[in-house]
């Protein structure tokens, strides 16, 4: 275990398009130097910002805390439109007024752009990808298209074809710039996959609540708005509907080399343990694969009780 953690942050642009991304970067203070194998790079899925799942202290100590305190140099980075990241002009419009932002290609131009940066910053030539939900159709796109950036991938929920429409939002009729999210909605869609004798307990105390305030932080324009809303780009739900309901991924397992882990919740009522099972006998050229079923958790697992779990499994992988 390390002592001190060194805490920084950057903005990296995004090609041409006037966006860039925000990049939050942890490591012991002891060490100036990390391998490739010790190099981990965090994405988000379709609502909530990186920096507020994978950096949010539960019980004093986020995911991130946890991994650097492991000798690793951790990033995350917030795609644009989400958290510190800057926002599509299309956001501070109505919502109909223009056409979903940020799909699945600009999510992967997005890591693309971390990760030369980080590559740049640390002198790397490769690092290790974790996903969670849309997030893992983001990385192993990436890796697909750049096998030789990545040392290994991590699946944490993964988003696979889809029978019926997502919990998300409405895809029956147009589908808008951006979506807002509600403190209810955002609870109720947490807790949807929990049987009902179980609820109690599984989120600790306080930490929903500390949450949701992280989110809205990052939002002012949506937090201003009543009631209160997280505003997050609808480029996932086009791509839902037009590429995963059609039974047409983004991505394909059979393109992957590199050592793959898939990990989620028994839970997750998001992206079920259906999806991850179609997933792991397609990866027939991984070096290695490992599919891992959590108990008692859900899609959010890494703020629950049960988080412990994932991330000694995420790092057992890791440290492989």
């Amino acid at each position: 275990m390390q002592g001190e953690i060194r805490r920084r942050e950057f903005h990296a642009p995004l090609g041409r398009t006037g966006l860039d991304v925000y990049l939050r970067n942890k490591r012991p203070a002891s060490s100036a130097q990390f391998g490739p194998d010790r190099t981990l790079l965090f994405v988000h899925g379709a609502t909530y910002p990186a920096s507020v799942v994978f950096d949010l202290p539960v019980e004093g100590v986020s995911w991130m805390d946890y991994i650097a305190a492991r000798g690793f140099d951790v990033w995350l980075v917030d795609l644009p439109g989400y958290g510190h990241s800057s926002r599509p002009k299309e956001m501070s419009a109505a919502p109909q007024d223009g056409p979903p932002v940020i799909t699945t290609d600009v999510a992967i131009a997005s890591i693309g752009a971390a990760v030369d940066f980080i590559c740049g910053d640390c002198a790397l030539d490769r690092l290790n990808l974790l996903g969670w939900s849309w997030g893992t159709a983001i990385m192993a796109g990436y890796t697909q298209a750049n096998p030789s950036r990545v040392n290994k991938l991590a699946l944490f929920a993964p988003l696979w074809i889809a029978k019926d429409a997502p919990s998300l939002g409405d895809l029956s009729g147009q589908i808008g710039a951006w979506r807002g999210v509600t403190r209810d909605e955002a609870k109720d869609r947490w807790l949807r996959g929990v049987p009902e004798g179980s609820r109690d307990g599984i989120v600790p105390p306080g930490v929903f609540d500390a949450f949701w305030a992280a989110a809205l932080a990052t939002d002012p324009v949506g937090a201003a708005m009543n009631p209160p809303v997280l505003r997050a780009p609808n480029g996932v739900l086009h791509d839902v509907r037009r590429f995963w309901m059609q039974a047409q991924p983004t991505w394909d397992p059979r393109s992957i080399e590199c050592p793959t882990l898939i990990v989620l919740g028994e839970w997750d009522a998001d992206t079920p343990p259906a999806m991850a099972l179609q997933i792991f006998p397609l990866l027939t050229r991984a070096k290695w694969k490992k599919l891992a079923l959590l108990g008692r958790g859900t899609h959010t697992m890494a703020l629950e009780t049960g988080r412990g779990l994932l991330f000694s499994t995420v790092q057992s992988f890791l440290e492989a």
